[in-house]
């Protein structure tokens, strides 16, 4: 069976890689024939015959000693008893006569006449003709490659644009969720495409352009595509990247040929993804211009500027950074409209958890409701991919349907990254558990802080423990809350010092998180005593020097140092006061490796939330 198996493998694989077209066949055969004429010629015996003349021949017939005598052309191949000799005649003279002259009759000899004249004149033609043909078929093959490459050349500057006809299968307005407020905006697009006579018949124009901002993952791509379903009109798809390539002049010629095909198409929508790859601020930043990134821009200006009023024609394009955008691209009379996405609410992620359930099996006891509070800060995508996380979970599991437990790991999975097995000593495991403890009781006692949700000393991506707490729909950030975030992130290097009068370089990222937090507040969010000023916030935008001078860059990192320096001593203070509450916590981190929020309640006690700038917080179960 085995070798049945590797036969039928090998066999497929000759008939994926031969190529039976009438032109190949014709070609493996002609190589075929020389190849088998060439190893005859050279396997064949090589057989010494000697050359005598021809008066000895007609005195070996005399004596009867020839049996056979083989005539082509002028060579005579004579066989007698123990040799084979040949010989050589004039041209014009005839055999028969030159014996009877002779007196050597042949009547007791073979004697065979072969007439070649006409393979010889074939042969003779061939070697005069076929030179001229492999010349000829040389050439052709030289100038058909030449053309194809010239052919190659002049398709740069057409569009690479893929084209979603009526045809391909649609995507609806139903197939996206969490971006409501998005979907009405692109409802009247859909009316314009659908029914432009009664908007001209008050006086209004199409929409030009709409131009789609959001974090990745949030649906941009998709809420186009399902704008073109819903008004069942071509969808002309294409990336800013695609635009541009080596030659000069490449981007603006397929921008142009991209709005002429639409043209013929109309109505259509033409799709430009990642418009900031050619829609950038002109001549901005250190490195200046790119000409031809600005010449494919101003091609775009220019066509979109050419739009008649008649013409059913909208450009949609999708960036996640509108802050470099020339101001030229994104004034009225070009993207008309701004389309807001952002990651989606709980009403939201359950609406799109709706969506990407579909065909996949789940327990009944699954809460989607805990699921879609569960996923704060999860895009579309995430969600997407969440999901099929936990199927590919259950699967492998060999399940039957997908469990909360399946989607819980799905969820710390696409978070933080897969759990990974490292051999850790059995003091960096102590370390890493009070880390850990020390993020979450830190946590615990501060009053704005969001529930501690899971502490794990597994370790995940890069990570050799986590703390995850249970998020919390904020539209605001106040000043208190970003201090305590803070202090809960120094909260496992003051664990470290306060339990093992040692620093570790597991705290490295929380350090790194905490002054970039403190750091914005003080140069972005105004939250320090400098006052409310935005100090280098542009020169971020747009890698520009920075404007501020050094007295004042000294004065931003004090405010920084003192911001990260009380939110640790905060931090220190708390884990001093619950030193027994963390040695518990550490030592069942230890036993059990992964703590959830119920274990954790039951082991702390309830976390005690109270109601501060108007905000009314719920306190968590125990």
């Amino acid at each position: 069976m085995a070798n049945g198996k590797k036969n039928s493998k090998k066999q497929k694989i000759f008939k994926v890689k031969l190529n039976t077209s009438w032109k190949n066949l014709f070609l493996y055969g002609f190589l075929a024939v020389i190849a088998g004429f060439l190893f005859l010629s050279a396997t064949a015996p090589l057989e010494q015959i000697s050359t005598v003349p021809l008066s000895q021949v007609i005195s070996d017939v005399k004596q009867g000693k020839v049996k056979e005598i083989s005539i082509v052309d002028n060579k005579l191949t004579v066989k007698e008893k123990d040799k084979t000799v040949q010989a050589f005649k004039e041209p014009g003279a005839n055999v028969y006569q030159l014996f009877k002259d002779a007196g050597a009759s042949l009547e007791k000899t073979k004697v065979l006449v072969k007439d070649e004249t006409g393979l010889n004149a074939w042969v003779n033609i061939l070697s005069s003709v076929l030179p001229i043909i492999l010349m000829v078929a040389f050439f052709y093959f030289i100038f058909r490659q030449a053309r194809g490459a010239q052919e190659n050349i002049f398709s740069f500057g057409q569009s690479k644009a893929k084209l979603f006809s009526k045809d391909t299968p649609r995507i609806r307005f139903s197939d996206v969720a969490g971006v409501d407020e998005a979907k009405q905006e692109l409802t009247e697009i859909v009316d314009f495409l659908k029914n432009p006579g009664k908007y001209k018949a008050m006086g209004a124009r199409t929409p030009k352009g709409v131009l789609m901002v959001g974090p990745s993952g949030t649906g941009k791509t998709l809420l186009a595509r399902a704008t073109a379903g819903e008004a069942n009109v071509p969808f002309f798809s294409m990336a800013g990247s695609e635009f541009m390539e080596m030659l000069v002049g490449v981007g603006a010629s397929r921008v142009r040929d991209l709005f002429n095909t639409a043209k013929k198409a109309q109505p259509a929508i033409i799709f430009i993804d990642e418009v900031d790859a050619i829609g950038r601020q002109r001549g901005v930043g250190i490195m200046g211009g790119h000409d031809e990134r600005e010449q494919t821009l101003n091609q775009i200006l220019v066509e979109m500027d050419g739009f008649a009023p008649t013409e059913q024609l909208v450009v949609i394009a999708a960036t996640n950074r509108p802050d470099v955008l020339d101001p030229a691209l994104i004034r009225p009379g070009r993207f008309d409209r701004r389309v807001m996405l952002d990651m989606p609410d709980v009403v939201g992620r359950k609406a799109i958890l709706s969506i990407h359930a579909r065909g996949k099996p789940f327990e009944k006891n699954v809460n989607w409701e805990r699921v879609a509070k569960r996923t704060v800060g999860f895009s579309g995508a995430d969600i997407e991919n969440m999901l099929n996380e936990a199927a590919i979970l259950a699967a492998r599991l060999e399940k039957k349907a997908i469990d909360m437990s399946d989607l819980e790991e799905a969820a710390t999975k696409v978070k933080l990254g897969p759990e990974k097995k490292r051999l850790q000593t059995d003091e960096d495991r102590k370390m890493t558990a009070y880390h850990e403890a020390g993020h979450a009781l830190v946590s615990w006692e501060m009053p704005h802080m969001d529930p501690v949700h899971r502490i794990s000393i597994v370790s995940r991506g890069l990570s050799l423990g986590h703390t995850m707490m249970e998020p919390t729909e904020h539209v605001h950030e106040t000043k208190t809350r970003l201090v305590e975030q803070i202090s809960v992130m120094l909260g496992g290097r003051a664990a470290e010092n306060l339990v093992f009068s040692e620093m570790t370089t597991g705290a490295a990222d929380d350090i790194a998180k905490a002054t970039e937090v403190a750091r914005t507040m003080v140069v972005e969010f105004g939250m320090s005593d400098l006052g409310p000023i935005n100090l280098d916030g542009e020169r971020k935008r747009y890698f520009e020097q920075s404007t501020v001078s050094q007295e004042m860059a000294a004065k931003i990192d004090e405010q920084v140092k003192r911001i990260t320096d009380a939110a640790y001593k905060r931090a220190a203070s708390i884990l001093i006061k619950l030193r027994k509450k963390l040695d518990l916590l550490a030592s069942e981190l230890l036993k059990k490796e992964t703590i959830e929020s119920e274990e954790f309640f039951r082991l702390i006690g309830p976390k005690k939330m109270i109601k501060s700038h108007g905000f009314a917080l719920v306190p968590a179960k125990a």
